[in-house]
């Protein structure tokens, strides 16, 4: 379970020219506004995901369909149902975010980098330091406003194989909604004439209500000092850790009975927080904070439109101490955990949507935060174009949060990939810390012991 981390690749991407692909018939000319929860200012970034592919010996696979071309005439095709995305996000008044459904397309860049092969990446998992190598920062499109919404970047490798990037302007649509624009896609690449899943915009159905009225706590959003020094980036160390079924078994060993049944989110989610609060060495005084990014979408009674592609989520929070968490087993950070999770109601995300236009759409706070994401539902691996399904296929790079991704190792075992960004020296003590408690201190049986707290 060590840490591990893809090494700085040196090679050469050449890349054609960017192009935009605009839906492949006439759309409507529509201002669409985002709803209150795809508003919020802790939205507003772009965030990156990549896919894998190795070359397919399978005869069923035919290359001789060019792969760019056969993507680039499926997101045509797609964005014909999905013609908000080939839009431009503007903003109303009072900073509303508003799509002008302009037609003008998204990005896609083709490249080639006949230097590397697939096996040169190494162990496949984020974060990727080649990822501007793979997904080109164009020059003016990285910004919010009066930029393109999508950006993909198709770079061919030595061995045949193909690595696909994709950056999503986060305001328009969060992991769920990218990935059903992605299956579209792959519905279309493989000849279907429309999405199996017919895309909804409807963003009016998580707007405020009139009058608001916040109903629940949502500490995320408090408005914290933080009072320590900010490391730069150089200072920071980005590993993703592997956690196999007996790993994840053992760590289920050090709680008690009745908490077992609980999710592998969920217990991963918990040791992790715990022995990255110890290697952090924080004041035992000082308050902590555990954030689960929840999808919402069952949470609605009538339930959102199946289709619905917006950004559906909440950044739950359960707060303690650093001397509590770490001082006692690891079944107090789970029972948090899963409170964070059960925090969200559907009356909390009309409560969120109520605060971000009575509060101005204030961040998320991350003092004292340790921001989880689980996307192992996610349907990345099941993006298969023509060429096969990816080896990897997620998030691109963890930075502010953390990621759960579903993955398998070169030694065919399945489990889950966590991703973390902590200072270098915090996460030297972890790598050593989860080292010893799973591997120097495993039994034959798993089992592990339970870990003193280091305050």
């Amino acid at each position: 379970m060590a840490g591990q981390y893809c090494t700085r690749l040196v090679f050469k991407v050449h890349r054609q020219d960017p192009i935009l692909i605009k839906p492949s018939k006439p759309t409507p000319h529509e201002f669409k506004p985002l709803s209150d929860i795809d508003d919020q200012d802790g939205l507003r970034v772009q965030i990156p995901v990549i896919h894998f592919y190795p070359y397919n010996n399978n005869n069923n696979i035919n290359y001789d369909d060019d792969p760019g071309q056969v993507m680039k005439d499926a997101i045509a095709k797609a964005l014909v149902f999905y013609y908000p995305l080939a839009g431009r996000l503007i903003e109303g008044p009072n900073r509303k975010l508003i799509v002008e459904c302009s037609g003008e397309g998204v990005m896609f860049i083709e490249a080639d980098a006949p230097e590397v092969s697939l096996e040169g990446f190494g162990e496949l998992g984020p974060p990727f330091p080649c990822i501007e190598e793979l997904l080109f920062d164009v020059p003016g499109s990285h910004g919010m406003i009066n930029t393109p919404l999508l950006l993909f970047q198709m770079t061919r490798l030595k061995c045949g194989g193909i690595v696909l990037a994709i950056r999503l302007n986060h305001a328009v649509s969060d992991a769920a909604g990218l990935m059903q624009f992605m299956l579209a896609i792959r519905d279309i690449a493989h000849r279907a004439e429309s999405p199996r899943i017919k895309p909804v915009w409807e963003r009016h159905l998580l707007n405020a209500r009139f009058p608001p009225r916040v109903t629940c706590k949502l500490h995320e959003y408090d408005q914290l000092v933080d009072t320590k020094e900010k490391l730069p980036a150089s200072k920071m160390t980005h590993r993703s850790f592997f956690f196999g079924p007996n790993q994840v078994s053992a760590i289920r060993s050090l709680t008690p009975l009745d908490l077992r049944q609980c999710s592998t989110f969920e217990i991963l989610t918990a040791f992790m927080w715990r022995h990255r609060t110890v290697a952090l060495q924080l004041d035992p005084n000082e308050e902590v904070r555990i954030i689960c990014i929840v999808n919402a979408r069952n949470k609605f009674n009538p339930p959102l439109p199946s289709g619905y592609y917006g950004n559906c989520t909440a950044y739950s929070v359960a707060k303690t101490t650093a001397g509590e968490l770490t001082g006692t087993p690891l079944g107090y950070a789970l029972k948090l955990v899963r409170e964070a999770k059960g925090n969200v109601t559907e009356e909390y995300m009309r409560s969120i949507a109520d605060l971000m236009v009575t509060k101005g759409r204030p961040w998320y706070t991350m003092v004292g935060s340790y921001l989880v994401s689980d996307v192992t539902r996610a349907k990345f691996l099941e993006m298969d174009f023509g060429w096969g399904k990816p080896i990897f296929g997620g998030p691109a790079k963890g930075n502010v949060a953390s990621f759960h991704v579903k993955h398998t190792n070169k030694k065919g075992e399945s489990g889950v990939l966590v991703t973390l960004c902590i200072s270098a020296p915090a996460m030297e003590r972890l790598v050593k810390e989860l080292d010893g408690l799973l591997k120097g201190n495993s039994s034959g049986d798993g089992a592990i012991k339970q870990p003193k707290s280091a305050l």
